[in-house]
């Protein structure tokens, strides 16, 4: 499906769960070790360990990237169309051009 014959590897190997262990987390240890005071344990919780590796960065640093990671292109796009904008004489305010003063209202 989708080839002409060829087999195409993902872009990506996923890694086994198993290389995630909850003991190199050491605020997900504190965590299970609160839930089995109640009674309670996470099964889950090695789903979580690589948010506390060093590799991914911190929770901070994680959310920053997520909010700017497009906006120096943003920026680039944005003056982009000013620069076009300016160029064509393009005019999104006419009610702001300056040689109509007191024109309005009149022979109505």
């Amino acid at each position: 499906m989708g080839g002409h014959g060829h087999h195409h590897e993902p872009p990506y190997k996923v890694p086994s769960a198993d290389i995630y262990k909850i003991e190199d987390a050491p605020e997900l240890v504190k965590l299970q070790e609160k839930l089995a005071k109640v009674g309670l344990k996470d099964p889950w919780a090695r789903n979580h360990v690589w948010r506390y590796q060093k590799k991914f960065g911190t929770p901070w640093t994680r959310l920053g990237w997520m909010m700017f990671r497009g906006v120096p292109t943003g920026v680039i796009a944005f003056g982009i169309t000013l620069a076009v904008e300016n160029y064509l004489g393009i005019d999104y305010h006419p009610w702001l051009h300056h040689g109509d003063h007191g024109e309005h209202g009149k022979g109505h």
